[in-house]
């Protein structure tokens, strides 16, 4: 078996941009992904996706009642 033959500097560039693409597009696909899942979460627990991040329900005002 023969050895690879080394890379230049002009496929090492290339190389690089794409890897760097491919991450990006990634990460952009990763955190949709996890905006969705807090929509839906959202959606089956009936609160808003942006409601308090703690999961505490809401005050109560005396009069109202659970």
């Amino acid at each position: 078996m023969g050895r690879a033959k080394p890379m230049t500097d002009s496929e090492k560039d290339r190389r690089t941009e794409r890897l760097k693409a491919a991450l990006r597009d990634n990460l952009r696909r990763r955190k949709a992904q996890g905006r969705g899942r807090a929509e839906d979460a959202a959606v089956t627990d009936g609160t808003p996706a942006d409601a308090t991040s703690n999961g505490a329900a809401p005050d109560r005002t005396p009069s109202e009642k659970p």
